[in-house]
């Protein structure tokens, strides 16, 4: 009785060992074991992988990407456990999606006390529930359904390093097709049992989660719309709030994107980012003083370093921006250049491969006139950056302002080689080819411009220089063309509207280059070479000698001592017949030019003019002499013609 009793208890419950060797755990660990196996050394040749793209270094997360990261114990812990039953949630029931769950979306747990410490326990009972009922039903979906739930998400759990995000439905790609298979495992165990209600849940969950579908692809029409969705379910989240921001800031609305902006700040006061984007959206609107006291703002939130201790303080990439858009705004006042080369060299200490600070030094450098410098801080840049066309065109540009043409074109070509469609090196190199003077490099820059023009037909400089071109090579009417189309284009093109004026001028066609002239000193009151052209056209071809001294007075209003101006003007009090008046004139001249021989004969004739009129009318004052008298002994006194064109001081 007693033994049979024993055999009959002992058949259905074997001991542990009996059982594995039967095949009963054995089994369980066969097919299953292996695929799980699979997925395990996927997920880790995938990390491999990930490390190596990133040269095997992690990339820089703030506290604000993750605040359990930096936050101390037990919060940091009860948080990380806490996030993976967030996401099973979130798997189980997607309602409440949001494109960002980084800053203050998810509220730390600091205390054991808090009630969601209750499903950080139910998901770990549920998965140990799990595994062991699947080891015990050898069910293979069941394994490979919790291995692919489990094992891809274990990298963004921050079990092995903190993440630099606090919940992102990205990563729930792969967990998803394990909570597929145990969903599908699950209907199947309830169709067997009960077909009409697993049947009209699987209609009921495809109907549900279609309506959200689509429901959801309107939140994604937009980046605006995207990142306002994402308010509806979190409005503690400064990121949010910057990104509709920015959503609205590439709109051109800088009104409204300010003010999210700083709502950013009052939820996130100590977000750096939302500084710089209030500073940043103040610049845009012209509020300077207000956009520097925003970018100091930021600075000031930036760790500092320790007294006595190196700084080696980990920054985020984007929050050093501060030190440049603080240099740009203060380098706009020419007295503050030094301050912004202070920044520039801040930005570089605190990291040496920023290679936008020394660009931007760089240019800082040339404008403080130390081109030397300049051309350093570029050479350093390319320790860092070989293959970046700007630095090679800035160091073209440093050893043009050098006077080094040569060593200038061949690194201007450098960064074409880098980048063919660079549109600053094509024009500078085609300016440069041109100013060589060969007819074959003349050639290149014609190739060159035009091929700027194809990129884009609106430039007037391309237009401009293209009309140099020609007037080098003596085709009058290809310049003409040039120049008009220029003129077209910007209607106050200084050195357009000049050269147009001159071109025209030295066909014989003054009458036309008058209106050019004209619209020049009507844009530019203080083009002396214009004012010169214009009032010897006035002398010479329309006869209107008011018109031509106003023109000449102008010019000696902007320089008394230009002796062309007031040569000229002599000329006019001659042509008027106001013998005196010139001669007063004329000795002036001859007094800050004593060594023009011109205005020594032309004073000579004046006065033999006058000793004339006296002798012959003795009771005549010399300024009362009739304009016929004067003119009829008078020769024409040459006049000094302007430079023969006018580069593009731009």
């Amino acid at each position: 009785m007693d033994g049979s009793s024993t055999e009959r208890r002992g058949s259905p419950g074997r001991s542990w060992l009996e059982y594995w060797g039967k095949g009963g755990w054995g089994c369980a660990c066969g097919e299953a074991a292996r695929r799980v196996a699979t997925v395990c050394c996927a997920t880790l040749a995938l990390l491999a992988a990930r490390l190596h793209v990133m040269g095997a270094q992690l990339p820089v997360f703030t506290r604000f990407d993750n605040p359990a990261g930096a936050s101390p114990p037990p919060a940091r812990h009860l948080t990380f456990a806490y996030l993976p039953a967030l996401n099973a949630w979130l798997l189980t029931l997607p309602e409440a999606l949001c494109c960002d769950w980084t800053m203050g979306t998810v509220a730390l747990l600091r205390s054991w006390s808090d009630p969601r410490n209750m499903a950080t326990a139910g998901l770990a009972v549920m998965l140990v529930a799990g595994t062991i009922h699947a080891l015990r039903t050898r069910s293979s979906a069941l394994s490979m359904g919790l291995a692919l739930l489990v094992l891809p998400f274990l990298p963004a759990s921050n079990l092995f390093f903190p993440v630099g995000f606090v919940v992102a439905e990205r990563v729930l790609y792969m967990p998803s097709m394990g909570w597929c298979l145990l969903v599908a495992h699950g209907w199947r165990l309830v169709a067997r049992k009960r077909a009409k209600l697993a049947a009209a849940s699987l209609v009921f969950l495809l109907l549900a989660f279609s309506a959200k579908t689509y429901v959801r692809n309107w939140d994604w029409k937009t980046e605006y719309t995207i990142f306002a969705s994402g308010l509806k379910v979190n409005r503690n989240n400064a990121k949010l709030y910057n990104n509709v921001g920015h959503a609205l800031e590439a709109e051109g609305k800088y009104g409204e994107a300010l003010e999210f902006f700083k709502i950013a700040v009052n939820v996130q006061p100590d977000d750096v980012g939302a500084h710089i984007n209030v500073g940043r959206t103040f610049n845009h609107l012209g509020k300077y003083q207000e956009a520097e006291a925003a970018y100091v703002k930021a600075k000031s939130l930036l760790p500092k370093a320790k007294p006595g201790e190196s700084y080696q303080a980990r920054i985020a990439p984007n929050h050093l921006n501060v030190f440049l858009n603080l240099a740009n705004l203060i380098s706009k006042n020419a007295t503050r250049l030094e301050e912004a080369d202070m920044l520039y060299r801040q930005a570089i200490s605190m990291r040496a491969d920023y290679t936008q600070a020394y660009i931007n030094r760089g240019d800082i450098l040339i404008k403080l006139n130390r081109t030397k410098e300049a051309q350093e801080v570029y050479e350093r840049a390319l320790l860092y950056d070989s293959g970046n066309p700007d630095i090679y065109y800035n160091l073209g540009v440093v050893l043009l302002e050098q006077g080094k043409a040569s060593q200038a074109l061949a690194y201007l070509d450098k960064a074409l080689e880098l980048e063919p469609e660079h549109e600053q090196a094509l024009l500078n190199s085609a300016i440069l080819l041109q100013e060589l003077g060969a007819a074959d490099l003349r050639h290149l820059a014609r190739q060159r411009l035009l091929k700027l023009l194809d990129k884009d037909a609106t430039n007037e400089r391309v237009h401009f220089n293209l009309g140099m071109v020609c007037m080098d090579e003596g085709d009058a009417e290809c310049a003409e063309r040039w120049f008009r189309a220029a003129v077209h284009l910007k209607p106050d093109f200084r050195s357009a509207l000049f050269n147009l004026a001159l071109l025209l001028a030295d066909r014989r066609r003054p009458l036309e280059a008058a209106p050019f002239l004209k619209q020049l000193v009507r844009h530019h009151p203080d083009h002396v070479k214009a004012l010169v052209l214009l009032g010897d056209i006035y002398i010479n071809s329309v006869k209107d000698l008011d018109a031509a001294e106003s023109c000449y007075r102008r010019i000696l209003e902007l320089e008394p001592d230009n002796v062309q101006a007031l040569h000229n003007l002599c000329v006019v009090a001659v042509e008027r017949g106001k013998l005196a008046v010139a001669e007063e004139c004329l000795t002036r001249a001859a007094v800050l030019a004593p060594h023009e021989h011109y205005i020594q004969r032309h004073l000579a004739v004046v006065r033999a003019r006058l000793a004339a009129v006296s002798l012959t009318h003795p009771n005549t004052r010399p300024s009362d002499a009739s304009d016929a008298q004067v003119r009829a002994r008078w020769n024409y006194i040459p006049q000094q013609p302007p430079d023969p064109h006018e580069s593009d001081p731009s």
